[in-house]
């Protein structure tokens, strides 16, 4: 949850899923805060830290988002991650 672009050491660090607090809780919102994941976590990707990486959003409608995201890395184990994303 690192604003993109605030961390004083690398500024490419960081995603666009602080933004969607500002959001209405619209079905298209989960669209957004996959693809802001995944621009975040595509690093791991271009560095060889991680040779896959999934990401699926559940939207109850209840001003939360939950990011499910599955990472493959670079031994071929599996990661597991949940994300809640607070939406308005």
């Amino acid at each position: 949850m690192t604003p993109l672009g605030t961390w004083w050491k690398d500024t490419s660090v960081g995603s666009r899923l602080h933004e969607l607090k500002r959001a209405k809780d619209v079905s298209r919102v989960s669209k957004y805060a996959k693809e802001y994941a995944e621009d975040a976590l595509k690093p791991l990707l271009d560095d060889g830290r991680a040779e896959a990486i999934t990401v699926t959003a559940e939207q109850p409608h209840n001003g939360w988002l939950y990011l499910h995201i599955e990472i493959i890395d670079a031994t071929g184990n599996p990661q597991v991650f949940r994300q809640p994303v607070r939406v308005n």
